[in-house]
């Protein structure tokens, strides 16, 4: 008489288990001693854990399977009905870091309805694009400038941004756009991309101020006008950034430029996922952490839970080895993430 064996894999049952620390330890154990039986437990619980240290330690194992597995598996997710399945599954394609996952990426994903999945949509997007394919992503990119709220333009903006010279002509003609919102967006992008340290919030509100006088009454802000009608001249006027016009302005912007636009912590890299889980820092609260989205991961690594310390015995240290070693990382900053999807 044949029987067969329906225990599942301890480890695949704690993924589901109602405590949020046991589901971190488990997915840490997961990372730590990679199998390739836990391949779908672990897909699946990305497309439905509600926590985003969770989320994030879900993908890091996910890293440590052989690609050849893990990359099919996600490319079905990225069909799925759900957004957060959609998002998890674009942001673990970050972490990877495996260009033939650019082919996956649709002008649907780009365009997706819900923010966090377009936001993370954009940051893979970015970072897997091939040379003769950036052009092309920075015309698609453009047409969701003056989308959402302050979180979602910036990741845009960093998206553009990462592209490099080839966004050039198309924020030129978009800052000429009749619509203040997309004019004003295009115009922050593009002084953002002239210097970095201006932060996001003094580049929009420059082009703003530009955008409501009209870029003869700016005063002193030719180069923005110049987004529009060409770059300037080199070593003109044109080309003072904001800060340099208003050193008031420059000032309260350059403490908060690392932290707004500088920073690319959006997804984290798997050595974060490491780093989140060897920290002693404070307790554990799930309701702290109900981000829908992996869009731009960026307080991924910067809280620590103490009982994680106690997991998959002694895997932690094994985990942070493994995750500094491990695939190419977030955003671009590459493969951001998110701060959310």
């Amino acid at each position: 008489m044949t029987t067969t064996n329906t225990t599942p894999h301890p480890v695949a049952a704690a993924l589901g288990a109602a405590d949020a620390s046991v589901r971190l330890r488990a997915a840490l154990a997961a990372g730590s001693h990679p199998d390739p039986v836990l391949l779908d437990p672990l897909v699946r619980r990305c497309a439905v854990e509600p926590d985003f240290f969770v989320r994030d330690m879900l993908s890091w194992a996910l890293t440590r399977l052989p690609p050849e597995l893990v990359l099919p598996r996600l490319r079905r997710e990225l069909d799925a009905e759900g957004a957060r399945a959609r998002g998890q599954a674009l942001h673990t394609l970050s972490k990877i870091g495996d260009r033939r996952a650019w082919a996956w990426i649709t002008r649907g994903m780009l365009r997706d309805a819900d923010d966090d999945v377009a936001r993370t949509a954009w940051r893979v997007a970015v970072a897997l694009v091939p040379e003769e394919g950036r052009s092309a992503l920075a015309d698609e990119l453009v047409t969701q400038l003056g989308r959402g709220g302050h979180d979602v333009r910036l990741s845009l903006s960093r998206a553009l941004v990462d592209l490099g010279d080839v966004v050039e002509p198309v924020l030129a003609r978009a800052a000429a756009s009749r619509d203040a919102e997309v004019a004003a967006h295009a115009r922050a992008t593009e002084l953002l991309r002239r210097d970095p340290e201006t932060g996001f919030d003094a580049a929009i509100a420059e082009a703003q101020r530009i955008v409501a006088l009209g870029p003869s009454a700016a005063g002193g802000s030719g180069d923005d006008a110049g987004a529009a009608e060409g770059s300037p001249a080199e070593g003109s006027p044109a080309e003072a950034s904001p800060a340099e016009a208003n050193p008031a302005e420059g000032g309260a912007a350059e403490g908060s430029a690392a932290t707004e636009f500088g920073q690319a912590a959006e997804g984290g890299r798997p050595a974060e996922a490491g780093r989140a889980a060897e920290s002693a820092g404070t307790a554990h609260n799930t309701g702290s952490a109900q981000n829908t989205g992996s869009g731009e991961d960026e307080s991924a690594a910067g809280s620590g839970r103490p009982e994680v310390g106690r997991a998959a015995e002694g895997g932690v240290a094994e985990a942070g080895r493994a995750a500094g070693s491990g695939p190419v990382g977030e955003d671009g900053r590459a493969a951001e993430g998110g701060r959310g999807a």
